[in-house]
């Protein structure tokens, strides 16, 4: 039970314009800063960032020569110095059977990449099917870039959009406007006016399935299969619906809430802005444990992003990926690796400043990040630039470098971090890729 105080509620809210407004923390209203909220300790969260086009190796691999552990040697990695006790950084990983950016991206959680069309289960919608069902979204998937028309080796562009597949043919497209992410995420679900529209889409969903369970009847086993699929995103969107009319009671109250204000409309024209954007709406979701479970596209896994907003550079990131070791394009290639590397950093420092009691919002969660290929050039896929951050509620032990040997599966960390989720902890392979354990 919240303490209250001159009867307010210490998780005071506004309600206005359909939105539901938490006050920042009020001592006013009986939360004590230090101590765990209600009693509980914080949950476990994983949080995976996507980054495209790989890095230059020699730049990203100085922080490790030696045997070293030193951020700040790499032109790349600098700017997470300051958090190096909060960073294990895991190298010697390769991403098998995987090739060019679509195949390189689809593979990032899954391990196993496409295959006619196919991929497997991912790793966050693992995480999300066991541990998502106690918050009101089992998980969020956030990006800054729509997906792409046309195809490479026969395999569609678009794809490469996300990270997040919930089945093998199912893939979770990522949100990219702040406000509508925003909106689906703290708008005022007890409203009348939420009730309605989710009775009404509970209608239409009724409908749709009785519709396609008797379809299922008399298709070919191919059309049923696709059937299956659909239904199995039917119903996620059901799951979703019934828990607007009938939410969850919250397992975690947080000692104190963001100051929840909502995005302007549209999306901002500015880079950095857009994704900080959505990375304070991720960190939003996690602190307010609306999701445990969330994946950040920063960009599109075959973005041809222009970053001539940063001074040196003039050509877009997936030309300069392509380098050929021609001065001018490394050079522009290593100032966007370490754009993005700033901006990962901007979230850590957020997440570590958030309280929980028992530690910090980063101490209690598992943030992956990295991306699906070495180096853009030639789309190397061994040797993985990769990063595993935060505590993982007390699971991981950062503050090192942990060298594999070379041409350990990728999917051999997926594995072990699905262990630390009470996933995989008994079996010998992961989505029949892995081949053991790493010790994070």
């Amino acid at each position: 039970m919240n303490p209250k105080t001159n009867g307010y509620s210490r998780r005071a809210f506004l309600r206005g314009a359909g939105a539901l407004l938490s006050l920042p923390f009020l001592e006013t209203f009986g939360a004590v800063p230090g101590k765990i909220a209600s009693g509980k300790v914080a949950p476990t969260r994983f949080l995976t960032v996507f980054h495209p086009n790989g890095v230059y190796p020699k730049a990203w691999d100085a922080a490790f020569k030696g045997g070293k552990f030193a951020l700040a040697d790499s032109p790349i990695l600098a700017p997470l110095a300051k958090l190096s006790n909060d960073i294990t950084a895991i190298s010697g990983m390769s991403n098998l059977g995987a090739k060019g950016h679509v195949q390189m991206t689809a593979s990032f959680l899954t391990g196993t990449g496409l295959r006619g069309g196919k991929n497997s289960i991912s790793l966050d919608q693992m995480i999300a099917k066991k541990h998502g069902g106690s918050t009101l979204f089992p998980s969020l998937e956030l990006g800054t870039e729509p997906p792409r028309g046309g195809a490479v080796a026969s395999n569609p562009i678009a794809l490469a959009n996300t990270i997040s597949w919930n089945t093998e043919s199912s893939r979770l497209s990522p949100e990219i406007n702040p406000r509508v992410a925003f909106d689906r995420l703290f708008r005022d679900t007890g409203s009348l006016a939420a009730k309605r529209e989710a009775q009404l889409k509970r209608s239409v969903i009724d409908l749709v399935l009785d519709d396609a369970k008797s379809m299922q009847r008399k298709v070919s086993s191919l059309d049923k299969h696709k059937i299956d699929e659909y239904l199995d995103s039917m119903r996620a969107v059901e799951v979703q619906v019934e828990k607007t009319l009938d939410p969850p009671e919250r397992e975690w109250e947080p000692i104190d809430e963001p100051d929840l204000r909502r995005p302007p409309a549209g999306i901002p024209r500015e880079r950095d802005a857009h994704l900080r954007l959505m990375m304070d709406i991720m960190l939003m979701a996690l602190w307010t444990d609306t999701t445990r479970v969330g994946t950040l596209m920063a960009a599109h896994g075959f973005s041809r992003q222009n970053f001539s907003f940063i001074d040196g550079v003039r050509s877009d990131h997936h030309g300069m990926s392509h380098h050929k070791e021609k001065k001018s394009q490394v050079d522009q290639y290593i100032l966007v690796s370490r754009w993005y590397a700033s901006q990962f950093a901007y979230l850590l420092e957020r997440m570590k400043s958030v309280d929980e009691g028992n530690g910090s919002l980063l101490d209690n969660t598992a943030v992956l990040y990295g991306s699906g290929m070495k180096d853009g050039n030639g789309h190397i896929k061994d040797n993985l630039p990769i990063l595993l951050a935060g505590k993982g509620g007390g699971t991981l032990t950062p503050g090192r470098h942990i060298a594999c040997k070379k041409g350990t599966p990728f999917a051999n960390l997926h594995q072990s971090i699905a262990g630390k989720f009470g996933i995989y902890e008994q079996t010998e392979s992961f989505n029949g890729v892995g081949t053991g354990l790493i010790k994070i």
